[in-house]
């Protein structure tokens, strides 16, 4: 007769599943990605492939697993932006935060190896958007439409196109290393997006 799964088990699971993305996040900032394997990581792990292979498909799959687990608290809730009222703040300390993120080397040889499987797989791609960046961007825009009823932005300001204008420089100097990821950066983007969407 099977045995019944209770919290045992489901605290197991859930063991195995957080040494499996600590595993795989760990062996990214270590080993070129390219050498990064499911065996490696379920060795890392203390699993076996299997174990891997049941919760996810591909390698891919267990990155992108890894970054979204990032993208939540220790409570398991997303993260939100601060609304202190001031726009122009709260905007800085959120760009000034990417920056940290993208400048930590772990996060960034994390975000190199997705983006590098989102390139050549429109599957994982179309799960990236439906899972983290438009959440994200909704959550921003959330921000953003709060700014528009208090006046800070122009009331037909596009919001999709302020998004952009903040975060798609940051992340093009990023990809390509084209300039220091700074603190300066950061509030150079957000002065120069709010001058474009004033009200």
């Amino acid at each position: 007769m099977a045995k019944e799964k209770g919290p045992d088990h489901s605290r197991r699971k859930e063991r195995s599943r957080q040494a499996i993305l600590e595993a795989a996040r760990a062996l990214i900032t270590e080993e070129p990605y390219e050498k990064v394997t499911i065996e490696a990581i379920a060795t890392r792990a203390g699993v076996g492939k299997q174990t891997i292979y049941r919760r996810w498909p591909s390698k891919s799959a267990v990155v992108f697993a890894a970054l979204l687990a990032l993208s939540e608290d220790a409570d398991g809730q997303s993260v939100t932006l601060p609304d202190t009222g001031d726009l122009e703040a709260d905007l800085k300390v959120v760009m000034r935060a990417t920056v940290e993120e993208f400048t930590d080397p772990s996060f960034d040889k994390l975000i190199r190896a997705l983006n590098t499987e989102i390139a050549n797989d429109a599957a994982l791609a179309a799960e990236f958007n439906e899972k983290l960046a438009r959440p994200m961007d909704e959550m921003k825009k959330t921000r953003l439409r709060s700014a528009q009823k208090a006046g800070q932005l122009a009331p037909d300001a596009d919001l999709d196109l302020a998004l952009e204008m903040l975060y798609a420089p940051l992340f093009q100097s990023w990809l390509h290393r084209s300039r220091p990821l700074t603190s300066a950066y950061a509030d150079a983007l957000v002065d120069a997006t709010l001058k474009a969407f004033r009200a």
